[in-house]
């Protein structure tokens, strides 16, 4: 049976979304979707590049949009579309103010879209553009917690800024791993999901100080809206959700969270 449709909860401490893809959102126009956010107190929102085909998208969304800052990067699905020339535009367009994190970055061997050896180069290229530019990565992962926690290794030692671990789906060991590093994990409507026992275990695991909000729309859309396509408005109810989750007030979560999404993507010289 589907969940009762509620009114979206509108909260005083301001909310940050660090992971949506806008140029994927095809049922409104982006103003209005940005507006929509805006009007349930969602400050600042993080559009994420996934391909070589949109890292001017993002560009361009961030130049258009005060309340949009974005990320440059290539999404494991399009690794073996990774090359020198792509590797210099994303450095490149990473020295824009509004640009605040490398990624989509990471390992996909769930679908594997494209070869695994080509998602390792591409990955390590991308984790040392990050070191170059002293640039917070945006994790992608997913049937892949061995081979991620290993090029990690290899790679955090290096990195002056860490980043987060988005939509984690992995295993614990994955989580305290990353945890220790100093990584922040990215929870979005997933872990409302009925069957998604297995992220909230995570979420309980998770410090405050370590959890960051995302929505990943178009994709994922939180319960009690799940089925409809998703949206940054939505992203009250997945801190509604992980307040519970972590049996703590809201007015207590979102101020911590606030905080770590600025420190990690908006304070980078502090």
């Amino acid at each position: 049976m589907a969940s009762k449709k509620r009114d979206i909860p509108i909260f005083e401490h301001p909310i940050i979304e660090t992971h949506c893809h806008l140029d994927y959102l095809e049922d409104s126009a982006l103003a209005d979707t940005i507006a929509a956010a805006q009007a349930v107190n969602i400050e600042r929102i993080i559009t994420i590049a996934v391909s070589p085909d949109n890292l001017e998208t993002v560009m361009g969304i961030t130049r258009q949009h005060e309340l949009v800052w974005g990320t440059q990067g290539i999404h494991p699905h399009d690794a073996s579309e990774y090359s020198d020339a792509v590797d210099a535009q994303i450095r490149e367009n990473a020295l824009a103010p509004k640009i605040v994190a490398i990624g989509e970055i990471g390992l996909d061997y769930y679908y594997e879209h494209s070869d695994r050896s080509k998602q390792r180069d591409a990955f390590e290229r991308q984790l040392q553009i990050a070191i170059d530019l002293s640039m917070p990565i945006v994790v992608h992962t997913r049937e892949a917690d061995d081979d991620m926690q290993a090029i990690l290794q290899n790679f955090v030692g290096q990195m002056p800024k860490r980043g987060v671990i988005h939509s984690f789906t992995s295993g614990k060991s994955l989580a305290e791993y990353c945890l220790g590093e100093g990584f922040h994990l990215g929870f979005n409507g997933i872990s409302t999901f009925k069957t998604a026992e297995n992220v909230r275990e995570i979420v309980e695991l998770t410090p405050v100080e370590k959890i960051l909000f995302e929505t990943d729309a178009p994709y994922l859309t939180p319960v009690p809206y799940r089925g409809r396509p998703n949206e940054p408005k939505y992203l009250p109810f997945i801190a509604e959700h992980l307040a519970a989750v972590k049996n703590i007030e809201l007015e207590a979560l979102l101020p911590q969270v606030w905080q770590n999404s600025m420190s990690l993507f908006f304070e980078q010289d502090a």
